[in-house]
C-alpha cells in the first residue's frame, strides 16, 4: 500500500507489475495505431480500440491508481482523436476541443449524477452511524448460534443494499462490527468462524449488487449505455423484480456453501446475543440526525421503487433532491465539509471516464466493428438467446479474473455486448434484457480477493487466506452461472427479458 501511495504521488518507483502494465498498455496502444485501417472502421475507431486496450491493461495490472488512469484516458482521447480525421468530415482534422468534449461526455450522463449522489448518501450513513445501527439491530435478533450469526451477516448485507448505494461503504461498515463480534466472543482471528463471517460480508454485498439497481456503480454504467444507445430507461422496480430472485436464491446458496466449505469450529458461541445488545445499547437512542436520514432514505427508496408506476421522476433526479435535503442547514444531516471528506472522488471520476470510454467506442463505430468479429468468432449471430447468454456470461466470468474494478469491466464490455447483440440475426432477441443479464455477471467477482474492492477490505482483516476465498468463490460462481442460465430459460423469459 505504501509503495502504491508513493507512486501515485509522483515519487519513487513503480513495482515490476505496474511497470509491465504501463509498458504493455503503451505497446498495445501503439501497435493498434500502426495497423492498416480496416474497411468500414474510421481512424477514430482504430484509435479508440487502442485506447480501450491500454485502459484494460492498466486497469487489470493496477499500473496507476484508478483516478490517475481516468486522467490519462481523457488525455489520450483528446489528443489521439483530436489529431485525427473528423468523424463527420474525414478531410478535416477533428481538433482537440471537439475530442475533449467526447472524452468528457460521460460527466453529463444522468447515470454519473446518480453515482455521485450515491456517494453522498453513503457519507451521510457513515457520519450519522445509521448504517451501524441498522446492522446491529439486525444482528441483535439472531442469537448466538454460529449459523444464525452467518445468516444475520448475510441479511445485513441485503438490508444495507437498499440504503447505502456503495458496496465499498457497506462492507466498510459491516467489517468493524464483525471484527467486534469476533473479539467479543474471544474467537481466534484465524479461526474458521472468523473467516466464514468475513467472507460472507464481502460475498453477500456482491450478490446484492445484482439484485438492486442502486446498490453498485457498475449497474449505472449498463443503465446509462442502454438509455443512451437504445433509448430505454430501466426503472428501479423493473430491475428489482427481475434481479432480486437471483440474489435471494444465491444468498441461500452462499449460506450453505460457507457452512460446507468453511465449517465453524462450534455450533454456538456463549454470550453472542448479549454482546450485540451491549454494543447497540452503547450507541444510545436514535439521534435526531439518524431519524431525519432514515425518513429521507425511506422516502427516496419509495420514489425509486415507484418510478414509472406512481410518478415520472427519474432515479437520478430524486437522488440529487434527497442529497440537497441532506445538506440543507436545519433539516439536513451533514455539512458539505463533512461529506466531501468521505467521498471517493477517484471513483466518481473513474465512473465518468468509464461512461465516456464506452460512448466513444460506440460513436466511433469501434464497438460495432469489434462486435462483428466477436460475433463471428463465437458464431453468435445465429445462436439462440440462451446460448448467447451462456457464451457471453462465461466470457465475462473469465475476463473478470483479471479485473479489480467491476466499473472498469462494465465500461469496457457493455458497449461491445450491446453491439454484439444488435448484430445477432436470430429473431426475437431482446437486446436490453440480455445486456442487463450480462451486467449481472459483471457484478460477480466471487473468486479472487482482488476481483473487487469489497473483497480487499474484508481480506485486509487477515481473517482468511486467498485460498479460503477461492475455495468458497469457485462453487459460488458455478452456482451463480447455472442460476443465470436457469432463470434465463424460465423466469426472465417469462418477463420478456430473453
Amino acid at each position: 500500500m505504501a509503495e502504491k501511495a508513493t507512486t501515485a504521488s509522483g515519487h519513487g518507483s513503480f513495482s515490476p507489475i505496474q511497470l509491465a502494465g504501463l509498458v504493455g498498455g503503451a505497446i498495445g496502444l501503439i501497435a493498434i495505431m500502426l495497423l492498416p485501417l480496416p474497411q468500414g472502421l474510421p481512424a477514430a475507431g482504430l484509435a479508440m480500440m487502442g485506447i480501450m486496450l491500454f485502459a484494460v491493461v492498466i486497469w487489470m495490472t493496477e499500473a496507476v491508481p484508478y483516478a490517475v488512469s481516468a486522467a490519462v484516458i481523457i488525455a489520450l482521447i483528446a489528443l489521439l482523436l483530436g489529431m485525427g480525421p473528423d468523424l463527420a468530415n474525414p478531410k478535416v482534422v477533428m481538433g482537440t476541443s471537439k475530442a475533449l468534449g467526447m472524452a468528457l461526455s460521460g460527466f453529463s450522463n444522468t447515470a454519473f449524477a446518480l453515482v455521485a449522489g450515491a456517494m453522498f448518501i453513503s457519507a451521510a450513513m457513515m457520519i450519522t452511524h445509521l448504517d451501524k445501527r441498522i446492522a446491529l439491530l439486525v444482528l441483535s435478533r439472531v442469537g448466538g448460534k454460529t449459523s444464525h450469526i452467518l445468516a444475520g451477516v448475510i441479511f445485513v448485507g441485503f438490508i444495507l443494499s437498499f440504503f447505502v448505494p456503495s458496496t465499498t461503504a457497506r462492507v466498510s461498515c459491516i467489517v468493524p462490527i464483525v471484527l467486534g463480534i469476533i473479539a467479543a466472543f474471544k474467537v481466534d482471528m484465524k479461526s474458521r468462524f472468523a473467516a466464514m463471517l468475513m467472507i460472507a460480508t464481502a460475498q453477500a454485498d456482491s450478490l446484492w449488487n445484482v439484485g438492486i439497481k442502486t446498490a453498485a456503480a457498475q449497474n449505472m454504467i449498463a443503465v446509462g449505455f442502454i438509455e443512451k444507445q437504445l433509448g430505454v430507461n430501466v426503472s428501479w422496480l423493473e430491475w428489482f423484480i427481475a434481479a432480486a430472485p437471483f440474489s435471494a436464491i444465491m444468498s441461500v446458496v452462499l449460506f450453505y456453501v460457507l457452512l460446507k466449505t468453511i465449517p465453524p469450529e462450534v455450533k454456538e458461541i456463549e454470550g453472542g446475543h448479549e454482546t450485540i445488545a451491549r454494543e447497540l445499547k452503547e450507541m444510545g437512542p436514535m439521534t435526531s440526525a439518524q431519524w431525519r436520514l432514515l425518513i429521507i432514505s425511506c422516502v427516496l427508496l419509495f420514489f425509486w421503487a415507484t418510478e414509472k408506476q406512481v410518478h415520472n421522476f427519474d432515479t437520478s433526479t430524486t437522488t440529487l433532491t434527497a442529497i440537497a435535503l441532506m445538506l440543507m442547514p436545519g433539516i439536513g444531516v451533514m455539512s458539505w465539509k463533512e461529506a466531501q471528506a468521505r467521498i471517493g472522488w477517484g471513483t466518481v471520476v473513474l465512473f465518468g471516464v468509464g461512461i465516456s470510454l464506452g460512448q466513444c467506442l460506440l460513436t466511433t463505430k469501434a464497438a460495432s466493428w469489434m462486435a462483428g468479429y466477436v460475433g463471428a468468432a463465437f458464431g453468435l449471430q445465429t445462436m439462440t438467446a440462451l446460448a448467447i447468454i451462456a457464451v457471453l456470461a462465461l466470457f465475462l466470468i473469465i475476463i473478470h479474473l483479471g479485473f479489480a474494478s467491476a466499473t472498469g469491466l462494465s465500461a469496457a464490455m457493455i458497449p461491445i455486448v450491446i453491439a454484439v447483440l444488435q448484430s445477432v440475426k436470430t429473431p426475437g432477441i431482446n437486446v436490453i434484457g440480455i445486456t442487463i443479464i450480462c451486467q449481472y455477471v459483471i457484478s460477480f467477482g466471487f473468486i479472487l480477493p482482488v476481483n473487487a474492492p469489497q473483497n480487499m477490505i474484508a481480506y485486509s482483516t487477515e481473517t482468511f487466506t486467498p485460498k479460503d476465498f477461492v475455495r468458497t468463490g469457485i462453487p459460488l460462481t458455478i452456482c451463480a452461472y447455472a442460476l443465470i442460465l436457469l432463470l434465463s430459460a424460465t423466469y426472465w423469459r417469462w418477463l420478456g427479458w430473453v
